[in-house]
């Protein structure tokens, strides 16, 4: 047998411009064919068996998650400055993979338990940097990180029913979800990604009637995977359901995130989330605001932090939809992210929504503008060019992504 002749050499374009017009072939390529390998992949169910299923309290179900996002600075590090989820671009991403299961609890089976593993780029923000006389990880915290859901619950049979959690469970907090097919964009916002996707602690919380809902949290802290010190922090919530179509919804929290546990150290958050849906339209706004006294500072001043966010989402026709949301971000002090910052994007959205009997099947293109300005704001850049100093002021992303979910 005559050996394999050897393939010729042939220059690889790594300039800007080359990956430029690569990147964009392979997204076009990739959105354009997508769809149509998964019509093709996705088998239709059979004749009769959308039959309704026998209903059941145990549940599993797992999200798989893949993005490419096409940074037009081509940073060296392939990062996305200021972000915890979607941090890695110009480069396939996995960024979740995550499977559970769940009992819930009802009136006739009274106890409940989650459980659930996850893995990819979006947990390693999970995992807090160490800040001395503030902040640092717990014991464990990078296995820990891989953990989704590990709590009880109990179903009292107290008023309207009385709802008791204990465990790792979902945060009250915020908007979005750290899982992408939960969320109305691929990518999250700025004051999603630096407010608690999850919580460890107990929950209690119970519908007074038909509008009204309250909860109350005693947690570890700001950050679950976080230890400042050994007092727990406290949160509420209150939903309030004002039309048929319209939710408003408060969260607070209140506690110690500092290794000085002094009450003038506390740090007090509001999240404030305003919904409205109706037919194939989703429209909704949040507005964080967060403040604490910063201990570890001579003359301990006050730091400040707030954000907010529009979100509009329509259903034009099937699996096609459209979405788009501005935002913003201020770090006044560079208290959470790290910078003295002011953040804003827009983000705009095209969706194709396979849906079959308890699992979707998601592509999205996306794209971002985003903005940065302070006295240490800014995005990373390619420092091979004749800029090889400082940030840019401004980003724009180009990205495609590919979500599996599914739900029993």
């Amino acid at each position: 047998m005559s050996p394999l002749r050897p393939r010729p050499m042939v220059p690889y374009d790594c300039s800007p411009c080359g990956q430029f017009r690569r990147s964009c072939r392979l997204l076009f390529y990739a959105w354009i064919g997508l769809p149509i390998l998964l019509s093709v992949l996705c088998v239709h169910p059979a004749r009769g068996e959308d039959a309704e299923d026998t209903h059941s309290d145990w549940h599993h179900g797992g999200i798989v998650d893949v993005s490419y996002a096409l940074n037009l600075h081509y940073p060296d590090d392939h990062r996305w400055r200021s972000k915890s989820t979607t941090t890695h671009v110009n480069e396939w991403a996995p960024n979740m993979v995550m499977g559970y299961v769940r009992k819930d609890a009802t009136v006739n089976s009274r106890w409940g338990l989650e459980f659930g593993l996850q893995a990819g780029y979006d947990t390693d923000g999970l995992v807090p940097a160490a800040v001395p006389g503030r902040d640092k990880p717990v014991d464990g915290a990078d296995t820990l990180r891989h953990l989704s859901r590990a709590n009880v619950s109990y179903l009292a049979p107290l008023g309207n029913g009385l709802l008791l959690t204990a465990g790792l469970f979902n945060s009250f907090i915020g908007y979005q979800s750290i899982y992408s097919p939960l969320n109305l964009h691929y990518t999250r916002s700025y004051m999603a990604d630096h407010a608690p996707y999850f919580m460890f602690g107990v929950g209690a919380s119970t519908p007074i009637n038909e509008s009204l809902t309250v909860g109350l949290y005693v947690i570890n802290g700001f950050s679950y995977l976080s230890h400042a010190n050994d007092q727990p922090s406290y949160g509420g919530q209150v939903v309030y359901k004002a039309a048929p179509h319209l939710i408003v919804t408060e969260n607070l929290y209140y506690g110690p995130d500092q290794s000085s546990t002094n009450p003038h150290f506390w740090r007090f958050f509001s999240d404030s989330i305003i919904e409205w849906r109706h037919d194939r339209i989703i429209l909704a706004a949040a507005y964080d605001v967060g403040t604490e006294n910063a201990a570890e500072q001579p003359g301990h001043p006050r730091t400040f932090w707030m954000g907010a966010a529009l979100f509009a989402h329509w259903n034009l026709t099937g699996p096609w939809s459209v979405g788009v949301r501005p935002e913003l971000y201020w770090d006044r002090n560079g208290r959470i992210t790290g910078s003295e910052q002011l953040l804003k994007a827009i983000t705009s959205t095209v969706e194709y929504r396979l849906s079959y009997p308890k699992q979707n099947v998601i592509v999205r293109l996306e794209h971002r503008y985003d903005q940065s300005t302070g006295t240490d704001g800014g995005f990373f850049i390619n420092r091979t060019g004749p800029d090889t100093t400082g940030f840019a002021r401004d980003q724009q992303l180009v990205l495609l992504s590919l979500a599996w979910r599914l739900d029993t």
